[in-house]
């Protein structure tokens, strides 16, 4: 958008009342008049010549009030006395006069700010400065909408008037239990019914913390509609590198049927909680991650098993490795390939409940020690790395995954868990790296409070997570870079 044309402000000098009392010899004051326009009245007033007005001040009289040089002249208290020299003029009161400028600047503002939406390069007109873009903010487990308060006002005050801003309220607590497909499901009605309401949106972006990552990938699979150019894929042409080109390429479908621009997650499980130290707060032992796979389903419910693909059949894959490719259940990979963005925030340390790996989908060798140094502005936040897309066919479930399935869900030890969860990681990792990832790592290493880094990574609570303010800003600026990215593209394809 255009920025406000400058106000011309004139400050009009107020007219001297010719007063006069009974007697007295007369002193001159001389008052210049600025030159100023006035609309309400529909009347040009050229003020240029110089007003002489005489006051005689009486021997006798008890007070008299004296004209303003530059702001305002007030009428002196006369007993009895005729105006002198014919003409009068009509007082015009401080108060009226101030009004009736504060309204021709506000006049002269809304003009500026409309015109500024006539001439931006997006060439539509939205004189009533609606939002056109949707950013959803999704929660994790046992949460609600009341852990975005100071993310979601952080964000009003970064991102502007543009945006309509939602924290989603329709997997609160104990729901988020009943599996991530039904959480994905009733998410993605939760959307469509906002976006009917709203019939000035043009584009939508998702933020996502924790399991609400997860809510949302499934959630965009089911709101995904792809191109007709698209749908129909190169028959003649199915090599890996036709289907990468489809999958990477830009404004290849539509989410909700908006544009999808961004796709941001923060300490998010997205290969799981399964394997050593994915979920740290079992520091790693064998025999506690040897029983949690069994126990995961009485506390958590259906959650639970898909985090530890244990879910379905054994000859089934797991959710979360058929949520790493389009399959029957959804186009879950075209459906993130339509985002021109997508971002992970990952805890490199101290995250009790999701490890890096699993939340910046990189494998055990490709964990390096990050930076102890933040980046300038954005405290906390040390690394900020691009991953392209590596061209693959896919992941698959191979027989020998699937008898390790089904002994780690009936006879579960150290080897075969072991056994299930390597071939599971790498077939997700596959499936989720045909698509180009910006990944930035976060440290609270230096925080009064490290061990609360699954909280501080999206300040859960203003006065005990408000560490993770630098991570807010970089969201907020990341979204931002690619909403000017997003305006300059427009403007230029326009222009052509």
């Amino acid at each position: 958008m255009a920025s406000p044309a400058p106000l011309l402000h004139c400050s009009p000098r107020i007219l001297s009342l010719r007063c006069s009392s009974s007697s007295s010899s007369a002193s001159h004051s001389n008052l210049n008049s600025n030159c100023c326009n006035n609309s309400i009245n529909n009347c040009n007033f050229n003020i240029n010549n110089r007003i002489t007005s005489s006051l005689s001040s009486s021997s006798s009289s008890s007070s008299s009030n004296s004209c303003s040089s530059s702001r305002s002249c007030s009428a002196s208290s006369s007993s009895s006395g005729d105006y002198q020299r014919g003409h009068h003029w009509n007082l015009i009161g401080f108060s009226g006069i101030k009004n009736i400028w504060r309204n021709q600047r506000l006049r002269a503002y809304a003009m500026s700010t409309t015109q500024g939406n006539l001439a931006s390069p997006k060439g539509i007109v939205n004189s009533k400065d609606e939002p056109e873009h949707l950013l959803v903010l999704v929660h994790g487990i046992l949460a609600s909408p009341s852990d975005w308060i100071y993310f979601e006002a952080e964000l009003k005050r970064r991102l502007g008037r543009k945006f309509l801003i939602y924290a989603s309220s329709c997997n609160t607590y104990t729901k988020t239990f009943t599996g991530i497909d039904g959480a994905g499901k009733r998410l993605a009605d939760e959307v469509m019914q906002v976006v009917k309401k709203t019939e000035s949106l043009r584009k939508i972006s998702f933020l996502a913390h924790s399991l609400g990552g997860l809510f949302a990938r499934y959630a965009v699979a089911m709101l995904y509609k792809p191109k007709n150019s698209i749908d129909q894929l190169n028959e003649d042409d199915s090599s890996p590198n036709a289907k990468a080109k489809t999958l990477y390429s830009s404004n290849s479908g539509s989410i909700a049927g908006l544009e999808p621009i961004n796709f941001i997650t923060l300490a998010t499980p997205h290969l799981g909680v399964r394997g050593r130290k994915q979920l740290p707060f079992l520091l790693g032992v064998p025999f506690l991650e040897k029983i949690a796979p069994p126990l995961a389903p009485i506390f958590v419910g259906r959650t639970g098993s898909q985090l530890f693909l244990t879910d379905g059949k054994p000859n089934r894959p797991p959710l979360l490795l058929r949520m790493a490719s389009d399959c029957e259940d959804g186009k879950f990979i075209s459906a993130l390939g339509a985002f021109r963005c997508r971002i992970l925030y990952a805890n490199v340390s101290y995250d009790h409940m999701v490890g890096w790996r699993t939340s910046s989908i990189r494998r055990e060798k490709e964990l390096v020690k990050p930076p102890q140094r933040s980046l300038d502005g954005y405290k906390h936040v040390v690394d900020v790395e691009y991953c392209p897309p590596v061209s693959s066919e896919g992941p698959h479930f191979p027989p020998e995954a699937a008898k390790a399935k089904e002994a780690a869900q009936n006879a579960p030890n150290a080897q075969n868990t072991l056994e299930y969860h390597e071939i599971m990681e790498e077939e997700m990792i596959r499936g989720l790296q045909q698509l180009g990832w910006k990944k930035v790592d976060v440290s609270f290493h230096s925080a009064f409070w490290p061990f609360f880094a699954h909280n501080n990574i999206h300040v859960k609570n203003e006065w005990f997570h408000n560490a993770g303010a630098g991570v807010v800003f970089h969201v907020s600026d990341s979204i931002n870079q690619q909403e000017r990215e997003y305006e300059s593209s427009s403007y230029i394809s326009a222009s052509l």
